[in-house]
């Protein structure tokens, strides 16, 4: 054991002082009195891992989490009012599936409340995000796959016994411990006894490390104990047996400075590690949230076959490959590489499946914890093993701008792998051969398909900062119980398809610029450019054959497909012919309900029924309810209507507070929806003087404005931001009726507040 410095002693020695009858002494740790729940402590948990095996070979990994939160005083001294919740997931390594659960307090929607209402005073975090929380907890419940509490949850005093609802954490007679853990979303039960086969060690700087909020917490565990038990799982039972860890971590009691805000000021990178040559490895390292993520320091405790422990802080712990969740977009290592030189350990730690993200409240908007897999060299002798990583507090101050920019990310990737610039002979025989074994394309012309097809298609999509398109597919697939994951790739196709409307869209409008660049056509030509765009709408059958779908599931997602391509088509044809012939009428008869209608149709077959398609695949895929899947392909049109309209009202009043081009429908001679309601607002000279001045294409800057004036004062640009709103509202209406609130739903409702501006 390497010994602490005078600096660190003297520290630990207060604390000792301070607390003697909470805070472990020197000297062995007493399991009777310190696995007990610590009187004070503002914050305590319970956690096991576990890796097993069936007798038939099936390998399963398991941890949980028992916690307990102080969030007030209960007026006697050392007394506090609690909340309790557990976590737990079951990795089935042997599928590749990863089944997580988290009970949360029956007092945690209150609780949250109070502290949304804090954090709106000091307008931390963000709006939208809070705002479709608070809809969630003012309905008294928590969101998927959170779930509350059915019971308070009860806790022994006397003895180690940790009851929520099912799933408990108890000491038997004879020093082991029993965890009974149930899922019932998922019909899992995990029945497990913890022998203990070395002593309890202590963490940290002897026991004391830095808690989540920098408190002084007190940790120790026992890293080597037998597992035995059974898994309930498919309807199967197994007979498991293997290898268990426990640890206890409390914090510091109380005082009068205590404040019960629970901050996540620290994240961390945690690791356990069982090695087949006996050693544990256990370690951290922290980071400062409050000073930008800043490394805050860490240890790594080596423990031997017999129990004993060294401790090294010299240690590198760094992440290497890394893996994008399509629940949350957040990207974690999924492969490390641990060194201590002094011990000459080298270890290199690959996760046994990558998709481990627990998505919860208690630590939104996910953590990865998840089983691992070890190699390496261990003083100077090769060894390997198997353990559990935790990532954790480094995404706590997510927006949604923060998210959408993930998703950017994530579309642009998937976009890459698909029209690579120089792609290998099987990307690009993916391309251009049939899927049947006909081939159409030989390696000499390869160079000439790139620089015709993919860098004029790159061109205009790499500009995209935009991919709420692809987002919706995803998203459908994941609220309705399905999993995204499998789909990561499908990200392209929407944006795709976008990008090649945009491409034949500015050939048609004679455009001189697309996303900050110069328009396609302007650097290849029409024909070339118009070959491009239609390039892009087939590329998209591409995503249809990976993964594999179910062929009535595949045979729905073409029909949808090209129905979307129809009516998209159908919609650009109208407003390519424009309304300019309805507009006599309306201007003569003041009554603009004929001109409404028809760009309302407009705004639904071009913008509208692509999201609702999109919407609708994903549920589909999901294995969604024909009423979910309808309630969700309902919502997103509505909110492509929405978008649209509220796109006619910013280009008259610029946007994000840009008036370079302010007004530049006007200037095109566009009718769009604030002038159509303008013509039953305005009197007859006003709405002479509107549809005259557009008809001239006016290009000064003092008659655009006089024109935004009049539409102003009218109340007509009023109208459509109203009208925008209540369409996406009602739609929303049914999809909170029929889906369960999920962290997928929050996402949904918060996406709709984005997309249409609304604060």
């Amino acid at each position: 054991m390497e010994k602490e410095t005078n600096a660190q002693q003297a520290n630990l020695n207060v604390i000792l002082d301070d607390y003697p009858s909470t805070w472990p002494q020197d000297g062995p740790i007493d399991l009777e009195l310190h696995d007990l729940p610590h009187k004070g402590s503002v914050i305590e948990w319970w956690y096991q891992n576990c890796h097993v095996v069936s007798k038939e070979g099936k390998r399963f990994s398991l941890f949980a989490s028992f916690f307990r939160l102080a969030i007030a005083k209960d007026g006697e001294p050392d007394n506090s009012i609690y909340t309790h919740s557990v976590i737990w997931s079951l990795s089935d390594i042997s599928n590749e599936k990863y089944y997580m659960d988290s009970l949360v307090d029956p007092l945690m929607p209150a609780e949250a409340l109070k502290m949304i209402a804090k954090n709106t005073e000091k307008n931390v975090g963000n709006k939208l995000i809070r705002r479709a929380l608070k809809e969630v907890y003012e309905k008294g419940n928590v969101p998927l796959p959170d779930r509350l509490l059915k019971q308070p949850a009860h806790i022994g005093v006397k003895n180690l016994s940790l009851e929520y609802d099912e799933n408990s954490f108890k000491k038997g007679e004879k020093e082991h411990y029993h965890l009974k853990l149930e899922n019932p979303l998922n019909d899992i039960v995990c029945i497990l006894d913890f022998n203990p086969l070395i002593k309890p060690i202590r963490h940290g700087n002897d026991g004391m490390v830095r808690g989540v909020r920098n408190e002084d917490m007190f940790y120790y565990f026992i890293p080597k104990c037998e597992v035995t038990g059974e898994i309930h799982i498919d309807n199967e039972v197994y007979e498991v047996k293997g290898n268990g860890w426990y640890d206890h971590e409390f914090s510091r009691p109380a005082d009068e400075d205590t404040t019960f805000e629970f901050n996540r000021d620290m994240a961390w990178n945690w690791v356990a590690l069982q090695l087949e040559n006996g050693y544990q490895v256990s370690g951290y390292d922290l980071f400062d949230n409050t000073n930008n993520g800043s490394p805050a320091g860490g240890v790594m405790i080596i423990i031997d076959p017999e129990g004993n422990k060294v401790s090294a802080e010299d240690f590198s712990f760094s992440p290497k490959d890394y893996w994008t969740s399509t629940k949350t977009f957040v990207s974690y290592p999924v492969s490390w590489k641990l060194e201590i030189p002094r011990l000459d350990i080298s270890l290199s730690i690959t996760a046994s499946f990558p998709e481990q993200e627990f998505i919860t409240i208690l630590s939104a908007p996910a953590i990865w914890e998840g089983s691992v897999n070890v190699t390496g060299s261990f003083d100077h002798s090769e060894v390997s093993g198997v353990g559990y990583i935790e990532r954790n507090g480094f995404n706590t101050k997510e927006s949604i701008e923060s998210f959408l920019k993930a998703i950017g990310k994530t579309t642009q990737k998937s976009i890459e792998s698909l029209l690579p610039l120089e792609p290998n002979n099987q990307q690009f025989n993916r391309l251009v051969n049939s899927s049947m074994g006909v081939s159409f394309f030989s390696e000499a012309d390869k160079e000439q398909y790139i620089s015709s097809v993919i860098i004029p298609i790159r061109e205009v999509v790499d500009r995209s900062k935009k991919a709420w398109r692809s987002y919706v597919f995803l998203a459908c697939i994941d609220i309705v119980g399905g999993n995204s994951q499998p789909f990561i790739d499908w990200l392209s196709m929407p944006e795709l398809i976008h990008t090649g409307s945009l491409i034949v869209d500015d050939v048609q409008d004679k455009s001189d610029t697309r996303r900050g660049g110069v328009a396609l056509h302007h650097i290849y030509g029409e024909a070339l450019a118009i070959n491009t765009g239609n390039i892009c709408y087939f590329i998209g059958e591409l995503f249809t054959q990976e993964p594999q779908l179910p062929e009535n599931i595949r045979l729905k997602v073409y029909e949808l497909y090209f129905e979307m391509m129809r009516v998209a088509h159908a919609g650009q044809a109208l407003d390519i012919s424009g309304f300019h012939l309805l507009m006599p009428d309306a201007v003569k008869s003041g009554d603009s309900s004929v001109l409404e209608k028809r760009i309302y149709t407009t705004h639904r077959l071009k913008t509208a029924a692509p999201a609702c398609t999109l919407a609708k695949m994903g549920g589909i895929i999901g294995g969604g309810k024909p009423e979910e899947i309808e309630a969700l392909g309902d919502f997103f049109e509505a909110i492509g209507v929405a978008y649209q309209i509220m796109d006619d009202v910013l280009n008259l009043e610029g946007y994000d507070g840009n008036l370079k081009d302010k007004g530049e429908d006007i200037t095109a001679g566009k009718i769009t929806m604030p002038v159509a309601k303008a013509m039953s607002l305005l009197p007859l000279e006003k709405r002479e003087y509107v549809w005259t001045t557009i008809q001239t294409l006016p290009k000064e800057q003092n008659v655009i404005a006089s024109v935004i004036g009049l539409l102003q004062d009218c109340g007509a640009i009023d109208a459509c931001r109203k009208e925008a709103q209540e369409l996406m509202e009602n739609a929303w209406i049914k999809v909170d009726q029929i889906m369960p609130d999920s962290f997928f739903k929050i996402r949904l409702r918060t996406f709709g507040w984005y997309a249409l501006k609304i604060e």
